[in-house]
């Protein structure tokens, strides 16, 4: 897990090192544990490493001879920078026995790839991964992002060039591109919690998309491609009795491969289904106890699930470790929280997804598995069974009203929110799917890798702590996606083929109890000390742009129930304050907006 940025100029000229040096800067809490630079004719590129797998000679860049040549000459060596883990390198390795690896980086093999398949070398990869490489006989730099976005990776287009980087930030700190908002992307923010597409809430700085490969030339795009996430076709027919023992066998598969790693690695458990899978895995395939991290909320209406947290890692034997979430944490870390967020999302998650990363570091683990995508792939969100019930029972699509429907703070409707999001479920109906994929189809195109995984990385990587989803490894989700929707969904239930497994494999996690969403009560919070927050954010450049002084002030006074509402716009006001107008982090909520 690393940081990577690089550029490519449109004149054969070398690209500013003191640039490229910015970016490095700016990514410096990605990779704490090295620095490698490489420069080339038109072609600059740089990674910070958080040493996980080889961690005595997988330094980066890595190089391999180019195409046709029979050794290593600097004029004909294909260079790679990385973000992410290749889970099957052992496997790639293993099938090229007369090839000379020169480290044991699980992200050599990807070159090796390149210099056999070109630019669909992406599609033998099985990880999560943003990979740059530059080859220098066909002068050109292709880019690959993991097909569901788990790693991300962005770029802009200037008179001098191209420029890419792990995060949307280095390149504003590169003065490659300004920070300027984007008032469509702005109100799909606020309307949504996060944005969809390629473009990005900054004029002129766009998402590699997931899955996508892109080729560069002389500074300019000039090919594309993508890797489908997800298999086509309808659901498959199998009975429940073969579908569990194939689970068993795919689940199993990808934890064992997500554990690889040459550092202490640990996991998220909520104490639902599906931090609860990847535990009782866990616990087949380690010897040791495995280390399980778990967030509660004293004191407040919020479920807290520590208790029953604690009782599913005692039934599995793991050493067990918890944190107390206040409202003190929330005042205290909000603003660096929105710091890390660069590509924001408003999910209220962010707070104790950023306070077990902490944690993690504290407990010397530099690598930790997570239960996202489980929902996506298993068929768990209640939203799908509405989305693909009749409007005469109660079915609604998804995402029908914005996040500040009904708050009346806005001086503009917005227009075309939903765009993004119409685009992507007419994209999801080319395959024959059923109502239920379709829902979900539409989730793992923007959904869950513009906020879900944006906001693992993000509150993760800003601790240099690695996060790990086996549910979207290839295998798990082609084998969930495609199950027969009475697997997914059943007795009013979802990810039922999930809680059939876990009723003999941990008994002890109640799957078939009520599930309680998972909530953070920052609507409570806030509550408490809205009459003097609201006239603060208010008052903030980003919120004055399309909000109603008074209005917000009244929103901010209404107490929890506009939580949804004061929590989206303390958020993007916070955000703003850091990302546009240039103001520090440091401090509480309140020294910084009041700042």
């Amino acid at each position: 897990m690393c940081g990577i940025a690089g550029l490519m100029s449109t004149d054969n000229a070398a690209p500013a090192m003191t640039v490229l040096d910015a970016m490095a800067d700016a990514l410096a809490h990605r990779g704490p544990d090295g620095h490698g630079t490489y420069a080339h004719a038109d072609v600059a590129m740089v990674q910070t490493r958080l040493a996980i797998i080889d961690l005595h000679t997988g330094d980066q860049p890595l190089f391999a001879p180019a195409h046709g040549a029979m050794d290593y000459n600097n004029d004909a060596e294909l260079a790679l920078v990385a973000n992410g883990e290749i889970y099957n390198y052992v496997e790639l390795r293993a099938a090229r026995p007369g090839i000379d690896f020169r480290t044991a980086s699980d992200c050599e093999t990807a070159l090796y790839l390149y210099r056999e398949q070109g630019i669909d070398f992406a599609e033998h990869l099985r990880g999560m991964y943003a990979i740059a490489i530059h080859d220098p006989v066909e002068q050109t730099l292709t880019l690959a992002r993991d097909p569901f976005g788990i790693k991300p990776l962005y770029y802009g287009l200037t008179e001098d060039g191209f420029a890419f980087a792990s995060e949307a930030q280095a390149l504003l700190k590169a003065g490659l591109a300004l920070p300027k908002i984007s008032p469509t992307k702005r109100d799909e923010l606020l309307a949504l919690q996060f944005t969809t597409g390629a473009e990005t809430v900054f004029d002129g700085i766009y998402r590699v998309l997931p899955g996508e490969t892109l080729v560069v030339k002389a500074g300019r795009i000039v090919s594309r491609k993508i890797i489908d996430a997800l298999p086509p076709g309808p659901p498959r027919k199998e009975t429940e009795a073969v579908a569990l023992r194939r689970f068993d066998e795919v689940i199993e598969d990808a934890v064992n491969i997500h554990q690889r790693s040459d550092v202490p690695y640990g996991m998220f458990l909520s104490g639902g289904i599906d931090s609860s899978v990847i535990l009782a895995v866990m616990r087949r395939l380690n010897a040791e106890p495995v280390h399980a991290m778990t967030a509660g909320f004293p004191g407040t209406a919020a479920h807290d699930e520590r208790d029953h947290a604690q009782a599913v890692a005692a039934a599995c034997g793991a050493h067990y470790d918890e944190i107390a979430v206040t409202g003190d944490d929330f005042w205290r870390t909000l603003p660096a929280i929105a710091a890390a967020m660069d590509d924001p999302a408003a999910d209220y998650a962010v707070l104790p997804t950023y306070l077990l990363a902490e944690l993690a570091r504290k407990r010397g683990l530099k690598v930790v598995l997570s239960g996202e995508g489980g929902d996506e792939i298993f068929g768990g969100y209640s939203r799908y069974r509405r989305s693909a019930r009749l409007r005469l029972l109660g079915g609604r699509p998804m995402r029908a009203r914005a996040i500040l429907d009904g708050a009346d703070v806005l001086l503009h409707d917005p227009v075309g929110w939903r765009n993004g999001i119409a685009a992507a479920e007419a994209e999801a109906k080319r395959y024959g799917r059923s109502a239920l994929q379709l829902a979900q189809a539409t989730d793992c195109a923007d959904w869950l890798p513009n906020d879900l995984l944006t906001k693992l990385d993000r509150c993760l990587m800003a601790h240099g702590v690695e996060g790990r989803v086996p549910f979207l490894d290839p295998g798990v989700a082609d084998f969930g996606f495609a199950l027969a929707d009475r697997l997914k969904v059943k007795h009013g239930r979802g990810k039922w083929l999930l809680r059939k497994w876990l009723e003999t494999a941990l008994p002890e996690c109640k799957p078939f109890s009520k599930k309680r969403g998972f909530t953070v009560p920052v609507g409570d919070w806030i509550a408490e000390k809205g009459a003097k927050l609201g006239p603060l954010v208010a008052a903030q450049p980003g919120i004055a742009d399309v909000c109603d002084e008074s209005a917000v002030e009244r929103l901010f006074a209404a107490g929890a129930d506009q939580g949804k509402a004061q929590w989206t716009l303390l958020f993007y006001a916070l955000w703003h304050r850091h990302h546009v107008e240039g103001a520090s982090a440091s401090g509480g909520v309140f020294d910084v907006l009041a700042d």
